[in-house]
């Protein structure tokens, strides 16, 4: 017998019997085979600032970036991706008005490898970086497309403000005209103006006392979220970002109208601006105010009403604005951070000794338009409310974020879509910056600020 065993394993039998086994077990074993990665979902999100490219997944991307000149463009390799119809659509999203990008192309490289050929317009600085799932996104790969030199806020606000400066100049030259002469100004001071009676609109004097413009009061104003961070979303479907930024132009445009202020959008348009940068960004026009605007949303529908918040030093001042304000920090979570770029200048003046003082200044403000808010709406809170809000940690400028009403709420996110509704929060808001300043005079600022 042993010598039978012998014969069959030095014989092909054992061979012939190992491939009948794989051969029928084969199917029921798994093996990495590399499939594709599928992408289901492209987004373009075109903005002066910049214009980011984003691409969703199921799984993380591995990519190559890199450049080439004569003409400028920006070539980005996609390894194991499936050339799926998001990529295929990506072309149509480009918009001829983007500031940076001419047109895409989109093809196969080689085998396994989806190119993307972006034409550009002008010399860029491009930044790409991964983001991992959140919220509804999946695997997000960035492309940041920023201007090789980057626009300077403080002097586009200059140009405007001198442009402004010249149209009211042109408009009181031609009434002085039309008008019989007038005995020369005398500036007012401000214990004389609360003496007068009151003059009638249009009056000469009230032309005279608006020239007598000595000091510009700068407002940043900061519509919340924006581009892959929509916010708060209402039951009806209305985005927060949408709000916010329809309500904030309306207050960009009334604080324009003033003869002593002006005022900048952290952003104008649907694009993603992180909690640090918009805080720079005020920092960067030397801005006497910081005004965040936002529309809250909560579990129960019955919620109602407008708020003001500043920040603390000491924790919040109830579990209420602790727990929006970590709902707002996620902001940059969600819209998308390059967590590989810091700005030092921030990191540095954050905690400045300054801050208690600003944040005693952020109160009044804070208080000042809430009162105006109250003939506009109910309020959800009689009084301001503090916490640890990222985008209101300017060291040095007063800073709130007005929660506008509760997007959460049916009758409240119907209101928040009228334009006579939001031009009566705007009005409000406005009513109360100029109620802040009638008891807190702005300091004086340099020849540049006061440009």
């Amino acid at each position: 017998m042993f010598s039978s065993i012998q014969k069959w394993l030095t014989s092909n039998a054992p061979l012939k019997a190992l491939r009948t086994v794989c051969f029928l077990f084969l199917p029921l074993i798994s093996f990495p085979v590399g499939a594709a990665n599928q992408v289901s979902s492209v987004r373009v999100w075109p903005a002066q600032d910049y214009t980011r490219l984003t691409i969703e997944s199921k799984t993380p991307v591995t990519h190559n970036l890199f450049t080439i000149k004569n003409p400028e463009r920006l070539v980005l390799d996609l390894e194991n991706i499936e050339l799926t119809s998001a990529l295929n659509e990506l072309s149509a999203k480009i918009s001829a008005s983007d500031p940076y990008i001419k047109q895409v192309r989109v093809g196969h490289f080689k085998p396994g490898v989806v190119r993307l050929v972006l034409d550009l317009k002008t010399e860029v600085k491009p930044q790409i970086f991964a983001l991992q799932p959140v919220g509804d996104y999946g695997h997000r790969l960035v492309l940041d497309i920023y201007p090789a030199q980057p626009v300077d806020p403080l002097m586009a606000l200059v140009v405007k403000s001198e442009g402004k400066q010249a149209q009211q100049n042109d408009q009181s030259a031609s009434e002085q005209k039309a008008d019989e002469p007038s005995p020369p100004a005398i500036k007012e001071t401000s214990n004389q103006a609360k003496s007068e009676e009151p003059r009638p609109a249009g009056s000469k004097q009230e032309k005279i006392a608006k020239q007598e413009v000595t000091r510009l009061i700068t407002i940043a104003i900061d519509p919340g979220h924006g581009g892959e961070d929509p916010g708060a979303r209402g039951r009806a479907g209305t985005s927060e970002k949408n709000v916010t930024l329809a309500i904030a132009r309306k207050v960009k445009s009334k604080i324009d109208q003033e003869p002593n202020m002006r005022s900048m959008l952290t952003r104008d348009g649907d694009y993603f601006i992180e909690l640090q940068q918009r805080v720079r960004k005020a920092q960067k026009i030397r801005a006497d105010l910081f005004i965040s605007i936002h529309a809250d949303a909560y579990i129960k529908p019955h919620a109602r009403g407008s708020s003001v918040y500043a920040l603390s030093e000491r924790g919040a001042t109830s579990a209420a604005a602790r727990w929006l304000a970590n709902k707002e920090n996620e902001s940059d979570l969600i819209g998308g951070v390059n967590l590989d770029v810091r700005d030092p200048y921030l990191k540095q003046t954050l905690f400045d000794l300054a801050q208690t003082a600003t944040i005693t200044d952020s109160v009044k403000l804070g208080k000042s338009v809430l009162i105006e808010l109250g003939g506009v709406n109910d309020l959800h809170r009689q009084s301001v409310e503090q916490a640890g809000f990222a985008v209101l940690k300017a060291p040095d400028i007063p800073s709130i974020l007005v929660e506008t009403a509760f997007i959460s709420n049916p009758e409240e996110e119907k209101r928040l879509k009228e334009e006579s509704y939001q031009n009566k929060i705007a009005d409000a808001i406005v009513g109360g910056i100029k109620r802040y300043f009638a008891n807190n005079p702005p300091l004086a600022k340099s020849k540049l600020a006061q440009q």
